[in-house]
């Protein structure tokens, strides 16, 4: 097998560190194919999705859909970002009423004039 990271090397942060992330809706994602389970890649999988579960809730999420990771490759971030080497872990949720996603990331990552 090729080089990879293992899952659980892909969440850095504290589940704390969820509440300075942006929220945000996006009409449709429809290949979750490759959407990833928060409890296969972080040991307290539950204290991070209480915290995206809330963040998601503040926004206007239903409430129905599971809770999962896309990870999205260095290479389709605009900018370089230091601390962004291995990429972003973007939470996602697909609300099933409306199939809206809803997006929980690094807001920093994906700004024109970040910060560096």
């Amino acid at each position: 097998m090729a080089y990879t990271i293992k899952k659980t090397e892909m969440i850095d942060y504290a589940p704390e560190h969820l509440n300075s992330f942006e929220v945000s809706a996006y009409e449709w994602i429809d290949n979750l194919h490759f959407i990833l389970n928060p409890q296969d890649c972080v040991e307290n999988a539950e204290a991070y999705m209480a915290i995206a579960r809330q963040r998601f809730l503040e926004e206007g999420w239903h409430g129905d859909g599971d809770i999962g990771l896309i990870w999205v490759p260095p290479f389709m971030i605009k900018e370089y970002r230091p601390g962004y080497t291995k990429g972003v872990i973007v939470w996602h949720v697909k609300q099933l009423e409306d199939g809206i996603s809803w997006l929980l990331y690094p807001k920093e990552i994906f700004e024109e004039n970040a910060e560096e």
